[in-house]
């Protein structure tokens, strides 16, 4: 429980309102969208202002309390965990579009704000926020910025870091700083911004960001292609890049991941052993004439159907099944684990099988809903919480799945970051000294490491000795005792 004088010091900042310190209402901030690892935190504070936000960290810095930034909480990979004994900052107040620049194609936004808010702010000036995370409509922009978050169009337009040209952040001091070019295309200096987007919370808490808009394009078209199998779907994805193409996104779902969301949201998909979907944005010319060859290379490849969204709501309803998968899951299981590994395009075939093979020789069911064209899975393992031993086996399952993944050329995450649930597996992608060079970064931003300890790292290292009545976290603890 916290200290009274840990409570009212922030209750003086933020008022009553602001603080959270009774043990059930607690609870509810105990884990993020990944429910498999929860800790109640020894305090929520709810700040306002980025000067509140600096006034709380630089007193848990100085009285050597843990502390974690919280956005909307739809993390999939435990990086918003709280810490015991610690305090989790909620950063969903602040919720403000500060500033809409649309000359210089620039929006100012305070961490809150949710990820469509700002397509919705300047599409009726004709311009959208490209990255496009399935939770868009809950998860929040500070949130994707610790992740790196992508969505279905990061193929074409790539993750949140090509679009976060600047930010205000409070360091783990509370020394507040300003990183990146804001407006300016190109910054002086070393790339710390590059370093911070993806931290995951590591290195200090963004209180302010600007991120760059696009144009909407000229013309979008999309369309639906039926196959047998994942692996004829895979060979027209492969068709499609080899031939130049670069659409703006190709997702693919398999029979299960079909059966969901047709229970779910009813998009009308067809029946079928997987489904692509395929959308091409840009100058209308080019469009239609790539649109006629993925048509082509989708009947070779033997689609057994191909449906082509006549206008912007058939469209979204092509979508609205694709972004509902992760949810609809609960509508055929009634638990799931997510992962996301990523493999080379050219592996996909191969570890798909393996996937297939793994849920046999488990016996659990594994949904597939994925980037087809950049190689990102997010195979999702099914099971039964109340059944004994289910729970375990589904992530023994999973792991296997990022092993798989890894021995194919591939990479332990693609948006969803490493976090708590992938702590473990950093070593079989990293060598000692790879995971020695991250922590000196680590170490020059928070050499206490008191801003979301506990993450990333399998074994973190101490920086030098820690201040105040830090109360370390279990897992620091074991990877310590390994170290020294």
């Amino acid at each position: 429980m916290a200290s009274r004088a840990l409570i009212d010091y922030m209750i003086g900042i933020l008022g009553p309102e602001g603080v959270i310190s009774e043990r059930e209402e607690l609870r509810a901030y105990e884990c993020d969208g990944l429910m498999n690892y929860r800790v109640i935190p020894e305090l929520v504070v709810l700040p306002e202002t980025a000067e509140q936000v600096q006034q709380i960290v630089r007193y848990c810095h100085d009285e050597g309390i843990p502390f974690v930034a919280r956005g909307s909480g739809t993390g999939l990979s435990g990086g918003a965990l709280p810490v015991e004994a610690g305090v989790l900052i909620v950063m969903s107040r602040m919720c403000k579009i500060l500033e809409v620049d649309i000359p210089n194609q620039r929006v100012v936004v305070e961490p809150g704000v949710i990820n469509l808010w700002v397509t919705r702010e300047v599409g009726p000036e004709g311009y959208y926020y490209a990255p496009d995370p399935a939770s868009q409509t809950v998860s929040s922009i500070g949130g994707n910025l610790a992740e790196n978050s992508g969505g279905v169009h990061c193929l074409k337009y790539g993750f949140t870091t090509n679009h976060v040209m600047g930010a205000e952040v409070v360091l783990p001091d509370g020394t507040m700083v300003n990183i990146g070019g804001g407006k300016a295309p190109d910054p002086l200096g070393y790339e710390l911004l590059g370093a911070f987007v993806g931290s995951e919370g590591t290195l200090g808490i963004a209180t302010k960001i600007t991120l760059r808009i696009m144009r909407v394009p000229e013309k979008v078209r999309t369309l639906l292609a039926a196959f047998k199998d994942t692996e004829e779907a895979g060979g027209a994805v492969s068709g499609i890049i080899g031939n130049g193409i670069l659409p703006a996104a190709i997702e693919m779902m398999d029979a299960l991941a079909i059966e969901a969301v047709e229970t779910a949201v009813h998009p009308g998909y067809p029946e079928a052993g997987a489904v692509l979907i395929v959308e091409l944005d840009g100058p209308a010319a080019e469009v239609d004439h790539q649109f006629e060859q993925v048509k082509q290379i989708c009947e070779e490849n033997n689609s057994s159907e191909i449906r082509i969204a006549e206008d912007d709501e058939e469209r979204a309803l092509f979508w609205k099944g694709r972004k509902a998968a992760f949810a609809a899951m609960g509508r055929i299981s009634n638990d799931y684990i997510v992962q996301d590994g990523v493999v080379p395009r050219t592996e996909l075939g191969k570890v798909l099988r393996r996937i297939s093979e793994l849920s046999q020789e488990y016996g659990l069911r594994v949904a597939n809903v994925f980037h087809a064209g950049d190689g990102n899975l997010h195979p999702l393992v099914l099971f039964d919480n109340d059944k004994e031993g289910e729970a375990e086996k589904a992530e023994d399952l999973a792991g296997d799945i990022v092993l798989t993944c890894l021995e194919h050329g591939g990479s332990l995450t693609g948006e969803h970051g490493v976090g708590r649930d992938k702590m473990k597996y950093m070593p079989k992608m990293f060598t000692t000294d790879d995971l020695n060079t991250m922590q000196l970064l680590r170490c020059a931003f928070d050499p206490h490491q008191v801003s979301n300890p506990g993450k990333i790292f399998p074994t973190p290292r101490l920086c030098g000795e820690r201040p105040g009545r830090y109360k370390m976290h279990p897992v620091q603890k074991a990877g310590l005792a390994e170290n020294f």
